[in-house]
């Protein structure tokens, strides 16, 4: 079973999320600061998907950390923001798609899976 990462400061956000990805044979962890993914040193997850407002370090930081790391640069990570811009912040940081919230479960669950039935990068340059 894939495990999918959220990274998200609303607890009503990250139970959405839950719900979609655990009704379609995902395991879901979350958790609410950047600090905690870029901590982590194994059970690392097989996609993050990760807020850019976040409490402390911010998705956009915390990506391109992951994305320097040998250790994770190879997650897919999905960057989401309900503000306008995500998809050059997201390009910048080095996330392999994005979204803007409010986003729709069905486009949610295509992007995850395409990235976790392959290796090409959702977003052109």
């Amino acid at each position: 079973m894939k495990t999918i990462l959220i990274v998200e400061d609303d607890k009503d956000i990250q139970d959405i999320f839950r719900i979609i990805f655990t009704s379609f044979g995902y395991n879901v962890e979350a958790v609410e600061t950047g600090t905690e993914v870029i901590n982590r040193k194994s059970n690392f997850p097989d996609a993050i998907i990760l807020d850019k407002q976040l409490p402390g370090i911010n998705g956009v930081d915390v990506c391109r950390i992951l994305k320097s790391q040998d250790e994770t640069k190879a997650i897919p990570v999905i960057m989401i923001s309900a503000t306008s811009g995500v998809e050059q912040a997201a390009k910048t940081a080095g996330a392999d798609d994005f979204l803007e919230k409010p986003f729709n479960m069905h486009v949610i669950l295509k992007k995850v899976s395409a990235l976790l039935n392959s290796n090409e990068q959702l977003i052109t340059s």
